[in-house]
């Protein structure tokens, strides 16, 4: 019995010796293809900032060559200057979870260092519409620190708290000593959205699943964490406290006594310089023509008043800037930062499309989607959305909510202004296949009915050259921008277009049967109070003078 024991105990042993092999060895694979992988990552990274530098660099040599295009030099460095940080960060999350993250510090004077890098990173804030103030404590101090190390410490605090907190809210940086002066401490506070207390458990976990896609923020998950390994590397510490919907503060403590690191960790002989640029956030100055002027103008027109209106969407200010200059030259552009401006401009303004972003603070583009679609005022209008989500559920959601395209990002703006010219022809194609001519058919649909009803209410008022697109909308009971829009879509014409085009045909049926009249009386009977302006138009829609129209008319009325 004793035997059976044994043996069953031993078989048990074997097993259970058997099955942790497995598990090491499991374990053992997946932290070697983890290493590679990191390695893989670390290498791509490295590789990347070489190409990126070159950039730069041709960027700097352009506006030397040719300095008239700032703001557009700006943009490009701007995003340059983010590539940068955010290939840095990869490297530097990598370095730390390999162990290979050193330390190097040197001496200069602590506070001024803190105040000068937060202040590089407050126009962040500036153009989110935050307000941001720095407090330091002595005003001077000096100590030993890695600079290269709390830049990145400042930075991701910041810039967290900037992607947490509304347009309106308040950040601020304070930065003081101990009573030793052997230790210098940074608070970021802000008065954001908070952290539930569940969050709070994994918040320095990497790739720690945070609130930036309720916020409609670009984030990683590399920040925090990559902070917390880099106070731990400086041998401080940092403690949050948090309570949702009142804000968050980040406390950190750093030493700053040489003594508090090892021979090896210390840069005797190179002080830190403050006059280095020692920030990676690019000044956003040039970006803005004036303090009074926003960054992107809500209006753009070009010369040609019949050119379509294009409303973009878009919260990020760089590239809402870009497609508006770019688009400009072929159609009038008007801009909004999030749904709900979007749908303010919509009631207010004659649009022909819409080119929205999905994730937007206020209200993101398959909600501006969604209403627009579900109005009987608006459905008509079609919406391009742009996502950098590429999944085929994504696709799948904007499609069904109406989207009548979708873009992922990152996009040529070729192949958007593709889709932009595809949906116009499309629906032009439409109307012809159907054999409708948008003036002059009278049939049943809702549509229709607005037509019919538009072309009796202009020829109701032929010859009142007070009738223009205002007196029009009132007439009709709509506003001006839901005129525009229907016109727009069934018609391809703007109102004054609409009006024109209804007094150019009646002045030619008149022009046929009453064959004496003379010109000016002509332009008249078709509400032209300029003669010449209107011999203009003639031409233009018929070839021909109204003059020669008219003898023309004679002629073939004396032969008979």
């Amino acid at each position: 019995m004793n035997i059976v024991y044994y043996l069953l105990l031993i078989i048990a042993i074997l097993v259970l010796l058997l099955l942790h092999g497995r598990v090491l060895y499991q374990r053992s694979v997946r932290s070697k293809n983890r290493k590679e992988m990191e390695n893989v990552f670390t290498n791509i990274s490295h590789e990347l900032l070489t190409p990126l530098t070159v950039i730069s660099a041709s960027v700097e040599h352009l506006h030397e060559v040719e300095p008239n295009h700032a703001t557009d030099y700006a943009l490009m460095q701007l995003n340059i200057e983010r590539m940068v940080r955010l290939l840095q960060q990869i490297l530097e999350a990598s370095k730390s979870q390999s162990g290979e993250l050193k330390l190097l510090v040197s001496q200069g004077d602590v506070m001024q260092y803190i105040r000068q890098t937060a202040l590089c990173i407050e126009p962040l804030m500036h153009k989110q519409g935050q307000t941001f103030t720095i407090e330091t404590n002595p005003q001077s101090m000096m100590g030993w620190i890695d600079t290269d190390k709390l830049d990145k410490i400042i930075y991701n605090l910041l810039s967290n708290a900037a992607k947490y907190t509304k347009a309106g809210g308040h950040i601020s940086l304070r930065a003081f000593t101990n009573r030793m002066f052997d230790h210098v401490i940074i608070q970021v506070e802000d008065d954001g959205i908070g952290i539930s207390a569940e969050k709070m458990k994994n918040l320095y976990r990497r790739f720690h699943d945070g609130d930036y896609r309720r916020m409609q923020v670009i984030g990683n998950g590399l920040g925090l964490s990559l902070t917390h390994d880099l106070v731990t590397l400086h041998r401080g510490t940092i403690d949050c406290e948090s309570e949702e919907v009142r804000g968050t503060l980040f406390t950190v403590t750093i030493p700053i006594r040489k003594e508090a690191y090892l021979p090896e960790q210390i840069d005797e002989k190179n002080a830190f310089d403050l006059n280095k640029s020692h920030s990676s956030i690019i000044d956003l100055k040039a970006l803005y023509p004036s303090d009074d002027k926003p960054l992107v103008p809500s209006t753009i027109q070009t010369a040609n008043e019949d050119a379509y209106k294009l409303l973009l969407v878009e919260d990020n200010e760089e590239l809402l800037m870009l497609m508006s200059t770019l688009l400009s030259n072929r159609y009038h552009i008007t801009t909004a930062t999030n749904g709900r401006e979007a749908l303010k401009i919509i009631e207010k303004q004659r649009i022909d499309l819409i080119i929205s972003d999905v994730m937007m603070p206020e209200m993101d583009g398959n909600e501006l989607t969604h209403i627009i679609k579900s109005s009987p005022e608006w459905n008509h209008l079609p919406v391009i959305l742009l996502t950098a989500k590429t999944s085929e559920e994504d696709h799948k959601k904007s499609m069904l909510i109406g989207a009548d395209d979708y873009v992922t990002k990152p996009f040529r703006l070729g192949d958007l202004e593709l889709r932009i010219d595809n949906i116009i022809s499309n629906r032009k194609r439409i109307m012809e296949a159907a054999g409708i001519d948008p003036i002059m058919y009278h049939p049943l649909t809702a549509d229709e009915l607005f037509l019919q009803r538009a072309y009796k209410c202009v020829e109701e008022h032929i010859s009142d050259s007070d009738f223009d697109r205002d007196a029009f909308a009132v007439e009709m009971g709509a506003s001006g921008s839901t005129l525009y829009n229907k016109l727009r879509t069934l018609t391809g014409m703007n109102i004054t277009n609409f009006i024109r085009d209804i007094r150019m045909k009646e002045a030619k049926r008149l022009a046929e049967t009453q064959p004496t009249l003379r010109v000016s009386d002509l332009a008249y009977k078709v509400g032209f109070k300029d003669p010449k302006y209107f011999a203009t138009c003639f031409k233009k829609e018929f070839g021909m003078q109204p003059s020669e129209f008219i003898d023309a008319q004679n002629d073939t009325s004396t032969t008979h």
